[in-house]
């Protein structure tokens, strides 16, 4: 249960960590999206091996929880010290983090339209080379006999049509 919630939390720390440089450009740094990976890997084994994770493995996973969070914390405190004052009011605005969660929005759709684009070019649409269906179904036998005598007469007519022997 422990390592299940502690895998958990990773994980929405692992993800906030990836979305930093998108959401908070002014505290993220170069390498916050490596971090933010190892983080997301600790969630996802925590939450996959809950079961072998009993007594003194869960004890150490906690330990380590609190000192990744301590840690965490501090580099947290330093990056917002490391701002200026107007950066401080800015990034405490409503207006900014509307900003921020429409360049995110926009980011998202561009890379789901990429995506898509790969997909597409991956499975090309089934084209064949018929362009059209044409039904047929079989002929009753009297329509048989009634096309039959309809096409020899139609043979007959375009031959005294086209004859020579009308022309002097």
């Amino acid at each position: 249960m422990l390592a299940t919630l502690s895998g958990d939390l990773c994980l929405l720390l692992g993800l906030a960590l990836l979305l930093l440089p998108l959401l908070a450009v002014e505290l993220s740094r170069p390498r916050d999206g490596v971090w933010g990976a190892v983080v997301l890997l600790l969630g996802l084994v925590l939450v996959t091996s809950t079961d072998r994770l009993r007594g003194a493995p869960m004890l150490a996973v906690l330990c380590a929880g609190l000192l990744i969070a301590r840690l965490g914390s501090e580099v947290g405190q330093a990056r917002w010290n490391s701002l200026s004052e107007t950066e401080q009011q800015r990034f405490t605005s409503l207006d900014h983090w509307r900003t921020s969660f429409q360049q995110l929005l926009i980011t998202t759709g561009r890379v789901g339209e990429g995506i898509s684009g790969i997909a597409k070019q991956l499975k090309p649409a089934g084209k064949s080379g018929v362009t059209g269906k044409k039904w047929v179904r079989p002929e009753s036998p009297e329509t048989t006999d009634a096309s039959e005598t309809a096409s020899t007469e139609a043979a007959t007519e375009a031959a005294e049509v086209t004859s020579p022997e009308g022309e002097d």
